[in-house]
């Protein structure tokens, strides 16, 4: 649960929040009819496979959206809650999934929002980092909620593959429904990092980076998403 001083917290939407708010019914629908191929054939089951690797018994899952990796791993008799600042994504996850669903925004969390359950095994957070200098915030209060040898899994989209002919730098994207373009719409700016930015952010935050995946795409071999596993850094 929440604490009672959730409610006094700041609420005010930003333009992330309000994207999904919008596109929340569509994108409900993609995910529940396993209409987004790349996440049927290749990034769901490689984030769930990462996630059960570590054989956690409690974990975070920081923007769950609609609950599908809440809902399988709380099938699997771990312990998981989920996050989501888009109530509409809480709403259907309550109804239709199992585990437990708390309609809360990175903001509140930076401001002192408490979950009860922490400290967890494993935060995950599943393509749903898009932020620069909030991110470093984010993270350093989501280690606070991490046990002393627990671990931070991310999945994120892949540097090199999302570049194509742009030049490789970070920096502000627009392009926030890449690919679903026709369906959806209020796209927001998006912060693109490099594997070398990545890699300053841990550090700011001092988390290690333990492992990095590549999940490819099984016909074209192109790489689909990068996962980077880490924990509290020891020094």
């Amino acid at each position: 649960m929440v604490n009672k001083d959730q409610s006094q917290m700041s609420k005010k939407t930003n333009p992330v929040i309000q994207s999904w708010a919008e596109n929340a019914a569509k994108w409900i629908d993609l995910i529940e009819n396993d209409k987004i191929e790349s996440r049927k054939l290749v990034t769901n089951a490689a984030i769930l496979k990462t996630v059960l690797e570590h054989n956690p018994q409690k974990v975070l899952d920081v923007g769950c959206g609609e609950g599908w990796l809440v809902d399988t791993l709380s099938h699997r008799n771990i312990q998981c809650v989920g996050l989501d600042a888009v109530s509409a994504f809480i709403e259907r996850a309550q109804k239709k999934r199992k585990g437990v669903f708390l309609h809360l925004s990175y903001q509140q969390i930076c401001e002192g929002a408490f979950v009860e359950g922490a400290p967890f095994d494993l935060i995950c957070m599943n393509f749903s980092l898009f932020e620069n200098k909030k991110s470093k915030r984010l993270l350093s209060h989501l280690k606070k909620w991490l046990k002393k040898e627990g671990s931070m899994v991310i999945q994120t989209v892949h540097p090199i593959e999302v570049c194509e002919n742009e030049p490789y730098k970070s920096g502000w994207r627009k392009d926030s429904w890449r690919g679903l373009e026709e369906e959806f719409r209020t796209a927001y700016k998006w912060y693109f990092r490099t594997f070398e930015n990545w890699s300053v952010l841990f550090q700011s935050v001092q988390l290690e980076l333990i492992s990095i995946q590549e999940p490819v795409h099984p016909k074209t071999e192109r790489p689909l998403s990068v996962i980077f596993v880490l924990r509290k850094s020891r020094s």
